[in-house]
């Protein structure tokens, strides 16, 4: 099993910064891809980060420039700088482990989630 914990959430004002964290503990494989989802109220679930193992990164085209994606590997624990931030990127935040394993299954466990609010 892997754990994964969520924090750094809050309210912010428009324009403004949040860093969220990750961090995964547990039983871990080496090869995965970390990812960060959002949530808005009454909307789906939308990707908007992803780092892998060997750090390639990608965004969602409406936070590319303005959010940051990184990962300590010695914490086991990965990172999105929000910047310029905007009343539509309001949500709850979830972190998402998706471990491939050599018997080549793919594995996801999820966070609990953290909120973000940004006011105008």
């Amino acid at each position: 099993q892997v754990q994964v914990v969520e924090s750094g959430g809050g309210l912010v004002q428009a324009g403004g910064s949040l860093r969220l964290s990750c961090a995964a503990s547990g039983r871990t494989i080496s090869n995965n891809v970390i990812g960060w989802y959002r949530q808005a109220p009454g909307k789906q679930r939308d990707l908007v980060a992803t780092i892998t193992s060997d750090g390639r990164i990608s965004y969602a085209d409406s936070v590319q420039g303005r959010f940051t994606i990184s990962r300590d590997a010695a914490k086991n624990t990965v990172y999105l700088q929000m910047s310029s931030l905007k009343t539509e990127d309001k949500a709850v935040y979830y972190c998402n482990a998706r471990i491939f394993t050599p018997w080549r299954t793919t594995e996801d466990y999820w966070g609990q989630g953290t909120q973000g609010t940004v006011s105008s």
